[in-house]
């Protein structure tokens, strides 16, 4: 049985601010909580639809009817567990490997994404700008396929984060040098910026070095390429080197 209260909160979590006053997001479906359950993140509380769905003490399981959980839910068509964890500080950055840097990131559904690139090519540390959407945003748990529990996610002043680093910092621009013909290093930062305008005039103020991705199109009329496919690309070529 689930309380008013327990569905209250829940659905609460879906905004940034109870997150924070919590300490708690939550995740929703059966691989995510999965790979959460593996992870070091600290388990809340599961609801599910069905009993023994999920390998954890029966303590910690709520079953509740598809009507119940779909007052929870963030999706349209929402999955038959939902599971709430604890959010765990951030660790440092490590600078001593290529590390990936947002400017001004709004969608949700883009760093989602992002994550699950930091995780495929190992990139260990994400560092985000304050105003970047909020990677415990349920759409951004949803996109990351369980890749939230192998990356460190910092929230931070990116320009003085930037500042302070010694490490190389790359900005990807359109303007920029042809990725393809620059010699990149193994230790760096990587900055991308946001979907629409790019990266801001305060950010590339204190960055030297740009990069960007050449068009082959003969017509040449797209304007630009979503900034998690641009990532993918320059993130490839960095490893790649």
């Amino acid at each position: 049985m689930v309380s008013k209260s327990e569905i209250k909160l829940i659905t609460s979590l879906h905004q940034k601010k109870y997150r924070m006053k919590h300490g708690l997001f939550m995740a929703e479906g059966v691989k995510v909580v999965e790979e959460l359950l593996r992870s070091d993140f600290k388990l809340y509380k599961i609801y599910a639809t069905e009993e023994n769905l999920m390998e954890v003490d029966s303590s910690k399981v709520t079953t509740v009817s598809e009507g119940i959980l779909k007052k929870m839910s963030s999706l349209k068509t929402p999955s038959t567990v939902l599971a709430v964890f604890y959010i765990k500080p951030p660790k440092k950055v490590a600078e001593s490997k290529l590390v990936l840097a947002l400017d001004d990131i709004r969608d949700p559904g883009n760093l989602g994404t992002i994550i699950r690139l930091c995780d495929w090519f190992g990139i260990n540390s994400l560092v985000c700008s304050n105003n970047t959407v909020d990677c415990y945003n349920p759409k951004v748990v949803q996109a990351t396929m369980g890749s939230l529990t192998r990356v460190n996610i910092v929230y931070t002043d990116l320009k003085a984060f930037l500042v302070d680093s010694t490490l190389p910092k790359y900005a990807a621009t359109k303007d920029g040098s042809d990725v393809y013909s620059s010699t990149l290093p193994k230790e760096a930062i990587l900055v991308m910026g946001n979907e629409a305008n790019g990266l801001s005039e305060e950010i590339l103020s204190v960055i030297k070095n740009t990069v960007s991705i050449p068009r082959f199109g003969a017509i040449q009329a797209t304007e630009s390429l979503n900034v998690a496919t641009a990532t993918a690309i320059l993130l490839s070529e960095f490893k790649r080197r």
